[in-house]
Parts: C-alpha cells; structure tokens; sequence
C-alpha cells in the first residue's frame, strides 16, 4: 500500500531538518528520507552558526532529529531510488528499503559530495587539518603555517583569503603551471604575503596524528601544520533531473534553477541547502529550508482554498 504524505523531504541535513520542523509544526503529515550522508561529517565542530557555534554536526542533526519528531514528523533512513511526478501533480517516490509513498509536495535537500584531489593523505585528513573552509576552521587554526593546494581556478582567491587568518602560507601550485597565474594573481599574493611553491605534490607527511608536513614530489618537504584546499563540488541532482528540473551551469557544478523560495523550475519541487548551490554553510541551509517550508505550507492553503471555493 503507497502512504500519502503532504510533503516528503529528501535528506535530513539541516535544511531537510529545518523545512521538516517548520512543516510538522504547520499540521502537515511529513515524512524525511535520510541516507545519513551529511557533507560536513569529517568535521568535529561546526562554526559560525549563532548559538551553535563548535557543536559537533553530529550532534546537531541528532538534537534537530528530536526537535521535528515532537511535532510528529516521520523520518526514515532510507534512500530515494524512484521519484516521478504523476498525473494529479503529485509525487510518488520509491525507496531503496522497498517502501513506496506519495507527496503533494517535495523539498529536496540531498547536498552535494566533496570530491577531494588524489593526494596521498589528503582523504585521511579531511576535516581535522586539511580543510577547506577558513570561515568553518580558521579561528581554530589561527597563526599557524598554512599550506593551499591548488586544485582549480578558485585557489588563488582560496591562499588570498586564508592569509587573514595566518601570515604565513605557501601556495602548492601542485600540477598548475607558474604561467598560468596572471600578473594580477602574483601581485595580490606578493602583496598579501604568500609564498607561490611550484612543484607537484607527492603527498602529506604526518607525525603522531597530526600534520607536520607538505612533501613534494622531488623529495623537498615544506613544514606545514594546515593545509587548505577547495574540493571539487558533485552535486546531487539526479532526482531534480529525473524531474525535469531546468539547471543552471556555475564554476562549482551545474545546480537548480530556483527563485527566493527555493522552488524549482518543477511545480510543486523545492530545493534547499548544498541541493542549490556549493557556498550553502549550516546556517544558509537551514535557512532555506525554513523558506521552502514556509512557501510550500502557503501554497498548499491556497491550493485548497482554491479546491473548496471552485476557483
């Protein structure tokens, strides 16, 4: 028998959780499918976020899982593996557990994978010095020697940035060639006090659980005890596009095209968090699932006021 829900809510990161909250608290019966996937699960803390500043993400799902079953929310850890729109303009959704149900409407919450580059140690280390955000990590890792690695154009803006938290960084052009930097590039570097270091790196050297260390591939090891860098950005949007959602191409993937809601180019499909864009921080998340939640309860009102009132 196929369950019917007002809304399901694909992913229970924070702005899955947060659209859940908002739409259980609205009398709406909602079900979450949770993967248990959350991009920032290598990460001890979480900051930033006001009021939730250094609280293990962990945690913080856990408190939010709590929070939305107060007001009757359903969640499930489960995976969306069929999702299509039907004839009456509801949704049906297939689990990978077997299960089937339906929704009015959707929220589509499922992020985005980092993809990190092929450097021995750097996976390992993810999350605790190999970092990529300094807004999330630098207070942490204050005044002490930085490394960036350079894995695409985004990393000249990446050791610009990071050099408000540390004067001393060195930038590991890795496989980028010197040439390619413009004038401009080497300017603002000079000027910001980085060290441009050509040459491939072979991989991370590490001491008692921690990094000491950026080893280059001709041997020559340069002592670092953080080194940042901008994963690549693989958004989750097979079900958007299984939908028909239009996307829009950006330097960090292709994402959603949405409007202030989160509402997709699909009737009745919301997206929110990582699902629409790379910059998406805790707080931004949960934000727009807030927004989501409360557009969608709006419509669903007025869709059937509009029923009941033959309009």
């Amino acid at each position: 028998m196929t369950e019917k829900y007002a809304v399901v809510v694909v992913g229970g990161g924070a702005a899955g959780l947060s659209a859940a909250l908002v739409l259980g608290r609205a009398r709406h019966r909602t079900l979450v499918v949770d993967a248990g996937e959350p991009r920032n699960a290598p990460a001890a803390h979480m900051q930033g976020y006001l009021t939730r500043d250094g609280m293990p993400p962990a945690e913080f799902l856990e408190a939010g899982r709590e929070e939305i079953a107060r007001y009757g929310v359903e969640l499930v850890r489960d995976r969306v593996v069929g999702l299509e729109k039907d004839g009456d303009g509801d949704f049906t959704a297939v689990l990978a557990g077997g299960r089937t149900v339906r929704a009015r409407r959707l929220v589509v919450a499922t992020g985005l994978r980092d993809e990190l580059p092929p450097v021995d140690g750097v996976a390992e280390r993810f999350g605790r010095d190999v970092l990529h955000c300094p807004f999330c990590h630098g207070w942490e890792v204050r005044d002490r020697p930085f490394g960036v690695l350079a894995t695409g154009a985004a990393s000249v803006h990446q050791a610009l940035m990071v050099s408000q938290w540390s004067k001393d960084v060195r930038f590991f052009l890795h496989t980028v060639a010197e040439e390619e930097l413009s004038d401009e590039d080497l300017r603002r570097l000079a000027a910001a006090g980085v060290e441009v270091v050509p040459g491939e790196v072979a991989g991370l050297v590490v001491e008692d659980d921690r990094l000491t260390g950026v080893r280059l591939a001709d041997g020559t090891t340069h002592p670092r005890s953080v080194l940042f860098l901008a994963p690549r950005a693989v958004p989750r949007t097979g079900l958007l596009e299984r939908l028909g959602a239009e996307l829009h191409e950006t330097p960090f993937g292709a994402y959603p095209v949405v409007d202030p809601t989160g509402l997709t180019t699909v009737p009745g499909v919301w997206a929110a968090g990582n699902a629409i864009g790379f910059a998406e921080q805790v707080v931004h998340a949960a934000s727009g699932g807030y927004r989501a939640a409360s557009a969608i309860v709006g419509d669903l009102l007025m869709t059937d006021l509009d029923t009941a009132a033959g309009v």
